[in-house]
């Protein structure tokens, strides 16, 4: 008997451990140890290193070759997930982790999540699971609300919000409506001549969109921004730079204005870049993913001011709103641009209640055709602890953020290098200071200044007591500080501080 007949016959007479894959009793059985699992990982999570301390290909060598051929105890696989799993993970929700943007999470949003796993619908149209479409619609005007957007933006003023996977999304999705919108006007054979605009400190996913959409490279915009004007996109350069390719024969498409940008948090003036955009007919997209949040703060709501004139808006709940990846909000005043470059009527999904045109079809708001019912984390969260609340948590991270940058501007060896707009602090290591005074030329002194920056944040990311990431503007290395965990309290930003100081104290004593 061969070995894959051997096989066949052991399988035959095996007898499985578990008869169905969805048994009611046992998932409650193994649900509770799973609860109980991620419970202790967080009561513990302040007890491992930040950043994973493993190296590439670790886990290779501590798992099987091939899946087992019988069923093995959620215990066993839950021993195995802390032995193995646990040493590669980097810790996102430690209260020492400050790096990229926050992911925070809640309770709220981890039962959501459940009860959406749970459910398990596939909400790509209304008919699909009504519930899923009229929450995400009710949810979605509830945020708006919240942020105080123009009517405009709301199902209730006829335009209206989706929640995308990610600012990546959302940024393609509105982009192939500009594109289509505009080309249905001027001809598909003119796509070469359309030109989309962000800032050099614009997030990296507008130029993958451009990209995906078909806008020839040459065509893409980075306009150059300068520490003089705290790195936001001026007015001025974007009139200069669209006058320079109407010029050249080129159309203006489509312009990404950020609230929070990716390396320093800067925020691009909202009123001054549309009035220049509004001359040409140029599609606004307003791409808040980390700072949005802020703004249901009415202290903070003056960023968005000018939102007015936008054509869309999007922010990430999953960066710095409490809600489990993926969850990003995007709102348009004109639900039909995207529908009308987005939708697709097989009919397989023919259904009367989308005949009457008086339902929301998700599907044609978005890439894919299936979605998950992301509504419900929201619903949950927003429930759960209220506006209030919410505004309170946001501003208990940006009061440790002023914390952190007192202690920063306290020591001479230190820099801020950009305004603190929300919960993020970004510094380096003076080039003026003394412990530089060896070097004579200016260049030398920036050059060196972002050596020893750099070598600290290795040093610390390394210690794994806390974990945070870089940017590079204006030529300057600098360390990004960016505050906004959900266990985050204020002894364990000045625990941080301390290790910084003491890092750039052992690098200097070397």
């Amino acid at each position: 008997m061969g070995s894959n007949e051997f096989e066949h016959e052991a399988e035959k007479n095996s007898i499985p451990v578990i008869n169905r894959p969805l048994d009611p009793e046992e998932f409650r059985r193994q649900g509770h140890l799973v609860i109980d699992f991620i419970a202790d990982y967080y009561k513990n999570v302040e007890k491992y290193p930040v950043r994973s301390q493993v190296e590439p290909g670790y886990l290779c060598k501590r798992l099987p070759e091939s899946a087992p051929y019988n069923p093995e105890p959620i215990e066993t696989i839950l021993q195995d997930v802390q032995q193995h799993i646990v040493p590669g993970i980097t810790h996102w929700q430690s209260p020492n982790y400050f790096a990229y943007y926050p992911n925070s999470g809640s309770t709220a949003s981890f039962l959501g999540e459940m009860l959406c796993s749970g459910f398990n619908v596939v909400g790509f149209n209304w008919v699909s699971s009504p519930a899923a479409t009229e929450l995400e619609n009710i949810v979605m005007d509830w945020l708006g609300e919240m942020l105080e957007l123009p009517k405009s933006f709301l199902f209730s003023g006829n335009g209206g919000g989706a929640i995308q996977g990610t600012t990546c999304e959302a940024i393609l999705c509105t982009l192939t409506a500009a594109r289509d919108q505009t080309l249905r006007k001027i001809g598909t054979e003119n796509i070469g001549k359309l030109v989309v605009y962000g800032s050099d400190q614009t997030h990296s996913a507008l130029q993958k969109a451009a990209h995906i959409a078909g806008i020839d490279a040459k065509n893409f915009r980075a306009v150059k921004t300068s520490k003089s004007s705290s790195f936001c996109l001026s007015a001025e350069t974007l009139q200069a730079t669209i006058n320079s390719d109407i010029e050249d024969g080129l159309i203006p498409l489509f312009l990404c204005a950020t609230i929070g940008t990716t390396g320093i948090a800067a925020v691009d003036p909202l009123q001054p870049l549309c009035e220049v955009t509004k001359r040409y007919g140029i599609w606004v997209h307003i791409d808040a993913a980390y700072a949005g949040s802020a703004c249901i703060c009415p202290e903070f709501r003056h960023f968005l001011d000018g939102i007015e004139n936008a054509d869309s808006f999007s922010f990430n709940a999953h960066k710095w709103f409490f809600t489990t990846l993926d969850c990003c909000c995007l709102w348009v005043k004109n639900p039909s641009a995207l529908i009308k470059s987005l939708s697709t009527n097989p009919e397989y999904l023919r259904n009367k209640a989308s005949d009457t045109k008086k339902v929301v079809d998700y599907k044609d708001w978005q890439i894919t055709l299936s979605r998950r019912f992301r509504a419900l984390k929201l619903w949950l969260l927003l429930r759960s602890y209220g506006v209030g609340n919410l505004r309170n948590f946001l501003r208990s991270h940006v009061k440790m953020a002023k914390v952190f940058e007192e202690l920063v501007r306290s020591d001479k060896r230190f820099e801020v290098v950009a305004p603190r707009n929300f919960s993020m602090v970004c510094f380096k290591v003076s080039a003026s200071s003394s412990l530089l005074k060896h070097e004579n030329d200016d260049n030398e002194k920036e050059k060196k200044s972002n050596e020893v920056t750099e070598t600290l944040l290795e040093k610390i990311n390394a210690s794994g007591k806390a974990c945070m990431t870089h940017a590079v503007v204006g030529g300057m290395y600098v360390i990004r500080v960016s505050i906004g965990a959900s266990l985050t309290e204020e002894k364990h930003v000045v625990g941080t501080w301390k290790v910084i100081q003491q890092h750039l104290d052992a690098i200097l004593s070397s």
